[in-house]
């Protein structure tokens, strides 16, 4: 999960590229990098950290040009050091760079083509490098001093040929324009929009319509499975279907956790998404007790607040904000490593005790991956003197790990792996758990105007809907992501250039 942003403007970008991306920060907290470009030239700063310590003064002063791109970021696996922080760039063709949301499931075969037949050399372990590189060598096999949109179009395509997995890019080729594409599966989400001013129209390409809102853009469109738009620097949109036989499948889990209520994600309303989820989960408990002695509803902040007032209504029970939130503590399923995990869960929220004492408390959360939060949550529940302690999860129970770019821990890490509905509330010390239904969560996120094929709802049923994710693979990535092996970086210094054209 990372967010992704890309500007072609009739003035500097640089403060458009921060506000959009302090405004898709939820997306990711460990790393974050603006790339602009000014007559040729690329002004390029990137680091660890959130979007307001990565960015002062001094470096925005630098970032000049009416074209960039951003990228807010959180590692998948391996390491989180500041050398794999984004957008990358590689100097042929051209001058390329790219910022990447997804996760290339062929990233070995990849890395090693590269190699042998394309005769490139990637300097970091993300396959959003990888993904550049293929992208950079597609564009210069077309052997054109200056790119049209058609070899644009064509590089795109080849990539799609080449690469498998979930990915939305945005690319700036420098001096042309900017270039955005999306998997053949359309399992990441990536939008464009535009905005009116005195000197012209600007574009904007971004993960989430919430970030175009911010600025003033409005949404033209998602981007389709497979297609491509590309932006020149003149101000000229061109868009392309690139890919052969594209489904839209989309990552079901954006409208549980990852995107932001605000947005909408192929046009469907994730708020109005998340309030279904409530009115399911409140049918679900009528069904198995009609007779509940639910007292209050109280949500866990911030992303199962609106399930939870829409269950609160459907049930006829009160609901009330139990919980008050620390919001300078950042989220707790994107945090490498166990024990920051543990820590922060305690900071980050504190119990109102007169929301639970002597009462039989229903708490919701979006869904239960570790069992960290919930468990611990439901201790504070306790220990502010609730009589009885229910748990409502709005997303089925996650079962196996995420292959598209969400840091889905390995299966083993996974609460409810191989364990039933009463084995995991026994875990986390619940009296009452309750799961949403999955054929429930996609008519809950299937409301929307677009046809939207199948969801890739691979964390709760376990099937791929790329179709080349074996068991050999998902052991290679749990090797991969298993908290042991994520060393978190320190004292790496930050990466601020002038790479000239």
């Amino acid at each position: 999960m990372c967010g992704i942003v890309g500007i072609v403007g009739k003035s500097n970008v640089n403060q458009a590229l921060y506000d959009a991306l302090t405004v898709l920060q939820h997306r990711g907290q460990d790393a974050a990098g603006i790339v602009t470009s000014h007559n040729g030239r690329l002004f390029l700063r990137k680091d660890n950290g959130l979007v307001r310590d990565v960015f002062h003064q001094r470096h925005m002063q630098r970032l000049v040009g009416n074209v960039g791109i951003g990228h807010v970021r959180y590692p998948t696996a391996g390491s989180s050091t500041s050398a794999e922080a984004q957008p990358f760039y590689v100097n042929s063709p051209y001058g390329i760079t790219l910022a990447h949301n997804g996760n290339l499931t062929n990233v070995e075969q990849l890395a090693k083509e590269i190699y042998e037949s394309d005769l490139r050399h990637v300097n970091t372990n993300s396959d959003s490098e990888v993904l550049l590189n293929v992208f950079a060598h597609e564009l210069a096999r077309r052997g054109k001093l200056q790119p049209t949109e058609e070899d644009v179009f064509a590089a795109v395509t080849d990539v799609h040929n080449r690469c498998r997995g979930g990915y939305a890019v945005v690319a700036m080729i420098t001096g042309y324009g900017i270039v955005g594409f999306r998997d053949p599966n359309g399992i990441r989400p990536i939008v464009f929009g535009q905005r009116h001013t005195d000197e012209g129209v600007e574009y904007m390409i971004a993960s989430e319509s919430v970030s175009l809102d911010v600025l003033g853009f409005t949404l033209i469109r998602d981007l389709a499975p497979g297609e491509a738009v590309y932006i020149t620097e003149d101000g000229k949109l061109h868009t392309r279907q690139c890919a052969v036989n594209p489904q839209l499948t989309p990552c079901i889990f954006e409208h549980v956790y990852l995107a932001r209520p605000d947005s909408i994600i192929d046009g469907v309303s994730v708020y109005k998404a998340r309030l279904r989820m409530g009115e399911k989960l409140a049918e679900k408990i009528l069904r198995e007790r009609p007779d509940h002695d639910i007292d209050v509803v109280i949500p866990i902040p911030d992303t199962s607040r609106c399930a939870a007032l829409e269950l609160a209504n459907h049930l006829g029970v009160k609901f009330r904000e139990g919980f008050v939130k620390n919001r300078y503590i950042g989220r707790t399923f994107i945090m490498p490593g166990q024990a920051a995990r543990k820590k922060s869960v305690r900071q980050k929220l504190n119990a109102i005790e007169l929301e639970f004492r002597g009462k039989n408390v229903m708490l919701v959360d979006d869904s239960i991956v570790r069992g960290t939060t919930c468990k611990q949550i439901i201790q504070m529940a306790r220990e502010a003197g609730a009589k009885n302690v229910y748990f409502c999860s709005a997303a089925p129970a996650v079962r196996y790990p995420n292959v598209y770019g969400i840091d889905m821990p390995s299966a083993h890490e996974l609460i409810a792996h191989n364990r039933s509905t009463q084995e995991v509330a026994e875990l986390i010390g619940a009296d009452w758990l309750i799961y949403q239904d999955l054929p429930d969560l996609i008519e809950a996120v299937g409301g929307g105007k677009i046809k939207i094929d199948a969801f890739d709802c691979a964390v709760f049923d376990g099937k791929y809907v790329t179709g080349d994710i074996d068991d050999k693979y998902l052991e290679r990535i749990e090797r991969a992501r298993n908290d042991a092996s994520k060393v978190i970086s320190q004292g790496v210094g930050a990466t601020i250039g002038i790479y000239n054209n």
